[in-house]
């Protein structure tokens, strides 16, 4: 990939401060183990393991205990920071550190620490669609179902038109310095954003969708933990058969 003659190089960035309030466990959803791993761990190892990304900065809640307690084995460097209340402040203070080791043009992708199931050929299809684009973009699968809206009392009030509509997933792909420049603008504004890309089209960018798979899951309900558990399975299972 390159940015005029200069090379751009390929960072991950994963935001794990949250707690998941939903998962209704005594450690945060990403502290909780799939296969015998942590689900955080299956994330940062898949960042890591991948050829083109040069190393992982995660960025954790202040007094997170359980971190120290793994043992992460890569073939890159994984950094930590000090992560924020809302996952765009995480995400910022991650970028910050990150900009001592990177170059402002540089490649970012940020990944949520509760999605352990994402495959290296969406990575692959991430980095190859979007070496050349001007703004970058995201994973999304297309949306399949019936979308409903409702009020506050979960009464339907309309039924949503689904041509056009995506489930942003992550990955998501923007370099280092527009995605800073862009978080920064959001938090000026007293904005909340959910996503990167949500802070990239607020300060006028226009993002790329890059359909992935539907198994790359965010965990958030206890459900999702036997869901999750059977992709790994089977994505493994498949890379034997390749």
């Amino acid at each position: 990939m390159k940015t005029g003659s200069k090379a751009a190089k390929v960072w991950a960035v994963v935001p794990a401060a949250g707690i998941g309030t939903r998962m209704q466990s005594e450690v945060p959803k990403q502290y909780l183990s799939i296969n015998g791993r942590k689900v955080i761990e299956h994330t940062v190892l898949r960042l890591a393991a991948h050829p083109e990304i040069q190393g992982v900065m995660v960025a954790l809640a202040a007094h997170d205990t359980e971190w120290p307690k793994l043992s992460l084995q890569a073939a890159k460097d994984i950094h930590t920071t000090t992560g924020g209340k809302e996952r765009s402040d995480s995400v910022l203070s991650a970028l910050y550190a990150l900009r001592l080791l990177a170059d402002e043009n540089d490649w970012v992708l940020v990944h949520d620490a509760a999605r352990p199931c994402i495959r290296r050929t969406d990575i692959n299809r991430l980095l190859g669609e979007l070496a050349k684009h001007d703004v970058g973009g995201l994973l999304a699968v297309p949306v399949r179902d019936t979308m409903k809206r409702s009020n506050e009392l979960k009464a339907v009030t309309g039924t949503v038109e689904r041509k056009n509509l995506w489930h942003a997933l992550t990955p998501q792909m923007f370099r280092l310095g527009r995605l800073i420049e862009a978080l920064e603008l959001a938090e000026s504004r007293q904005q909340v954003v959910t996503d990167e890309a949500q802070a990239i089209e607020l300060s006028g960018q226009i993002p790329v969708l890059v359909e992935g798979h539907a198994d790359n899951i965010k965990i958030t309900r206890p459900q999702d933990l036997e869901l999750a558990e059977l992709y790994l399975k089977q994505q493994k299972e498949d890379e034997e058969c390749a």
